[in-house]
């Protein structure tokens, strides 16, 4: 096919948001396929930042950084001019605490619950179904590992597919790993062992503040 032929082709069919089953040993810029993170390192592993079209996930401990990393997702999305979404199964957002790291309330969805996670989840899908979002997050860092559990595995696969081809980066935030699409990657976040990871700043025991922790990030299928 000629290099003329090739480029109408791939034009068509990202037209039709179809470019996704293209593979190319050289392929074209996608950069507009992807979503940064705002997070400098985080995106030189990712190759530029999360896919469009894809179902990540942030995981972690608590206290490793899943906060922190999803309110720069969702600051650099706001810088874009992006509206995001965030779907909070648990009510654990501190809307505050994100505007103070840079996170524009006023393009964020932020759908709140008190632990039901069958409910959350179809508030998941109905956002997901509207589109328009550049990033939704869905927060099942406090829910009940068993309570998840009780999800057939073809949950994901069917949030998977309703942004498949679409402009939409979604993730999930979670204790451990829980599902991710192929295109998509899993950000785990770790405290390094063997490793004084806390810093703290007083010189009493009874007046000392936590400054920093350091965590250790690993890209699990990263480009």
């Amino acid at each position: 096919m000629s290099s003329a032929a090739r480029a109408e082709l791939e034009s068509l069919l990202r037209a039709r948001k179809l470019d996704v089953t293209l593979t190319s040993a050289a392929p074209w810029d996608r950069s507009r396929d992807l979503a940064p993170t705002g997070l400098a390192s985080l995106d030189a592993a990712l190759g530029g930042g999360l896919a469009r079209g894809h179902l990540s996930e942030i995981v972690g401990p608590r206290s490793s950084g899943r906060t922190t990393v999803l309110c720069r997702m969702l600051a650099a999305a706001g810088d874009r001019g992006e509206a995001v979404a965030l779907i909070d199964a648990c009510d654990r957002f501190d809307p505050a605490s994100a505007e103070a790291a840079g996170v524009d309330l006023s393009k964020l969805l932020w759908v709140r619950d008190t632990g039901d996670a069958s409910r959350a989840l179809k508030a998941m899908n109905l956002v997901l179904q509207a589109g328009g979002f550049g990033v939704v997050a869905f927060d099942v860092a406090d829910v009940h590992a068993m309570a998840l559990r009780q999800f057939p595995y073809t949950t994901w696969m069917r949030m998977a597919r309703v942004i498949e081809g679409g402009q939409t980066a979604a993730v999930i935030v979670a204790a451990e790993r829980l599902a991710r699409s192929p295109g998509g990657v899993t950000i785990a976040l770790d405290f390094q062992p063997d490793v004084p990871c806390a810093r703290w700043s007083g010189t009493s025991d009874r007046a000392r503040f936590l400054r920093t922790i350091d965590v250790q990030t690993r890209v699990v299928g990263g480009r």
